[in-house]
Order: structure tokens, then C-alpha cells, then sequence
């Protein structure tokens, strides 16, 4: 079909932009091209209108500049926040999203990886819980939080690292018999390596603890019945709780504060994964806080590598304590 007669070319964008032609042709094509150059041929293209063919492009440089992020949902907040800057990280270097939720369901993660192969993405950013889920060969595949292969690189943060500085928090804001609360996952991935963190971390300082963990699929009660086994005369024998994710850390508090006891009067409670309220503005509790920031531009960057194989399995970021009114700091 013809074009119509006012559908502006690429020579078009170069004049409006005040750039040569191939500087055009670079950015359409996602290639390295100067920051200024980058937004004033993008701002060209958004005053006129101009529309490229991105199925052409793909048949001829083999390449989509689409990467696809499977995840288990955006209604959890942690989640939500990965998802923005994974988004914001592709936005960067001229690439799109492919989103797939999964909604924890072990079959439609399978699918999603054999849709996202057949629509021809350039890679595979994903944060899956399938046990025995297959990893495809020749698409770029990169993990969150889940070590499959030395050829497949996982991204996590410093898991043990947050469970050890949790209970250093712990101990340092005065607590002297603590609890270690979690959801345990049906797959071993990197976040069960806060227990080991916190559990190393009591024992070298000499902090009594106990753990609690709840499987994956028990009801919530269960936590009520452990909480409750350890209340004698109106009071917690714990004064101090080292909870999975923010998530569980604020039901707890909740279910704490309806069974009278004070939070962090009576107990202190830390969570961990760094959720704001809002997604901007305070902590929901006082949490070891994920730098999702760079865990997304981590998975981006090692995605789109030309040198995926030499990226080492599993690369750790670190993690901090931030305050958010449930300990005495």
C-alpha cells in the first residue's frame, strides 16, 4: 500500500530534528547514540508522527528490542515496584516490555516463556516459581531471586546479608528473646536465605530466637496459634520479630496490636523488601530494604549483554535498614 501523501519519512525527522540521517536511523534501530542527539530525534518523531515498521526492522536486523518480563503479578507492591524500573531501565536503551503475569500459576509460566520465544524478544527477565520449570536455549534468560544453572545469571539481593542485619538491628535496639516469622516457597531460591542470615546472626550474638515457617498454601492462622502459644500473663515472650517480607510483617502487626500488644513498645518488628506507602512516600514497617533500583538495571543490563555467557551465576546486591516506626530506632 502506498504511503499517504503526507506521512513524514525518516528524512523528514532528521530535518526536524537537526541531525543526520543514519543519527535517525540509529535510534529507531536502538543503537548507542549521544543522550541529546537521542531526545531530540525521539522528540521529532513524537511532533510529527512518524510511524516505523518494527516487524520490518525485526526481519531485517533480527532483533525486536522487546524484552519480556514474566512476574507473578503487580498487586503485590514489590512486585509493582520491579516492574516499574525493569520498565524505566528498557525505556532507557530504546527497548519495550513484554508483560506476563502469571499469577502464581506453574503452567502459565511455561507458556508465557514458549509465547515470548514464538514473538521473537530479544530476552527473558523472569521471577518464576515453577519447580520444574525448563529453561529455552538461545534466548537470553535472565532470573530474579532464583538460581537455575551456571549458564542462567539470577539477581537477588544480599538475602543472608538482610537476615544477619536484622537481627543485629534487633539486638541493638535492646531486644533480648526474638522470632523469625516466613512463608516458605515450594522452590529454594535465594530469599530463603534470610532465615540462614538471621539464624547465624542470633547465634553469634547470643541472641535466644525461635523460627517459625509457615508453608506455602497453610492458612494464616497458623501464625496466630505460634503467636498465641507464646503469650503467658498478657505479654509476648518475644520482644523482638524478624518477619519474611513487609507484607506478612504488616498483617502480623495487625493480628499483634488485636491481641493487645504494643507495637514496638512491646515488641519490635522488622520485615524485609523495602515497601512505601503509596509506593513513594514512609515505610509500611521499619524493613530491610531490596535495591530494586538496581536489581532492575541489573537484570536490563545483563539481558541485553553480547556477553551473557561470561556473566557470573549469581550476582548479589546489597541491602539496608530503614526505620519505619515499628522498632525503637
Amino acid at each position: 500500500m502506498p504511503k499517504e501523501k503526507n506521512s513524514p519519512t525518516m528524512a523528514d525527522v532528521a530535518r526536524e530534528a537537526g541531525v543526520a540521517l543514519g543519527t535517525v536511523s540509529r535510534v529507531i534501530n536502538g543503537q548507542q547514540v549521544g543522550e541529546e542527539f537521542r531526545n531530540r530525534v525521539e522528540e521529532a518523531i513524537r511532533r510529527l508522527g512518524y510511524q516505523y515498521n518494527s516487524s520490518g526492522r525485526a526481519l531485517r536486523t533480527g532483533s525486536t528490542n522487546t524484552i519480556a518480563f514474566i512476574i507473578p503479578n503487580t498487586i503485590n507492591p514489590f512486585f509493582a515496584l520491579l516492574v516499574h524500573h525493569v520498565n524505566i531501565a528498557l525505556e532507557k536503551r530504546g527497548c519495550k516490555m513484554l508483560l506476563c503475569f502469571t499469577e502464581y500459576d506453574k503452567s502459565r509460566e511455561a507458556e508465557f516463556i514458549q509465547m515470548a520465544r514464538q514473538n521473537l524478544v530479544d530476552g527473558i527477565i523472569a521471577l518464576t516459581y515453577n519447580p520444574s520449570l525448563s529453561i529455552p536455549e538461545g534466548t537470553p534468560f535472565v532470573t530474579i531471586d532464583r538460581f537455575f544453572s551456571s549458564s542462567v545469571p539470577c539477581i537477588a539481593s544480599d538475602n543472608f546479608g538482610g537476615g544477619w542485619l536484622a537481627a543485629q538491628k534487633l539486638k541493638e535496639f535492646g531486644c533480648q528473646s526474638v522470632a523469625f516469622i516466613r512463608v516458605a516457597s515450594t522452590v529454594t531460591n535465594e530469599p530463603v536465605k534470610r532465615k540462614d542470615g538471621f539464624v547465624s546472626a542470633c547465634v553469634d550474638l547470643g541472641l535466644p530466637f525461635e523460627v517459625m515457617a509457615l508453608e506455602d498454601g497453610q492458612p494464616f492462622s497458623e501464625i496466630e496459634h505460634f503467636l498465641a502459644s507464646h503469650m503467658q500473663n498478657g505479654k509476648l515472650s518475644f520482644d523482638g520479630l524478624f518477619i519474611g517480607t513487609d507484607s506478612l510483617a504488616w498483617r502480623i502487626i495487625r493480628l499483634l496490636r488485636g491481641m493487645g500488644i504494643r507495637v514496638p513498645e512491646d515488641v519490635q518488628v522488622i520485615g524485609f523488601d523495602g515497601i512505601r506507602m503509596f509506593g513513594d512516600m514512609e515505610y509500611t514497617v521499619s524493613t530491610i530494604v531490596q535495591p530494586v533500583q538496581e536489581i532492575a538495571e541489573t537484570c536490563v543490563s545483563t539481558v541485553l549483554s553480547k556477553h551473557l555467557s561470561s556473566v557470573p551465576s549469581l550476582i548479589c546486591l546489597p541491602v539496608t535498614y530503614a526505620c519505619g516506626g515499628t522498632t525503637k530506632a
